[in-house]
């Protein structure tokens, strides 16, 4: 009996987000930056977000009388940023969501991927909730990154 259900719905996590066709341009990186080389303009990271200490926080309770499941709520952190070097702040901002806005798709259920919000069945369901929009302007060009939770239930 697994202690928890974050370590699955990561990594099923991922694997929903990677092959994507609609996030062909994207790389998706499991965990923090592996560098500080941003050639690609477009990165989204699950299970890192800058300033977050942790890539995942969890509760659990007992799920009922008998102490024999228990249920778990985890917030995974996530990170979605893209960058122009023209200096187009409008643009950016506009990418950025519209990112977020495949991400918040893949995690629906759909006839052709009724599995998706249970990320493979790992959790019983999985949601995008709270995000945090960041912006700078630098001699670079424009920057634009959007911190975002994907919260999960789990009976474990």
């Amino acid at each position: 009996m697994a202690t928890s259900a974050v370590p699955a719905a990561i990594t099923n996590l991922l694997a929903l987000l990677d092959p994507a066709p609609t996030l062909a341009e994207v790389r998706v990186i499991d965990g923090p930056p592996p560098s500080t080389n941003f050639s690609e303009p477009d990165r989204l990271y699950v299970g890192w977000s800058p300033g977050a200490e942790q890539a995942a926080e969890i509760q659990q309770a007992f799920a009922s009388a008998g102490a024999r499941r228990r249920d778990e709520d985890a917030a995974i952190s996530c990170y979605v940023e893209t960058r122009d070097g023209g200096g187009d702040m409008a643009w950016c901002r506009a990418r950025v969501f519209e990112l977020l806005a495949v991400v918040e798709t893949l995690l629906r259920a759909t006839d052709a991927n009724p599995t998706a919000p249970t990320l493979n069945n790992a959790v019983l369901w999985s949601e995008l909730t709270a995000g945090s929009l960041i912006q700078e302007q630098s001699p670079d060009g424009a920057y634009a990154g959007l911190s975002f939770t994907v919260r999960t239930r789990a009976r474990i």
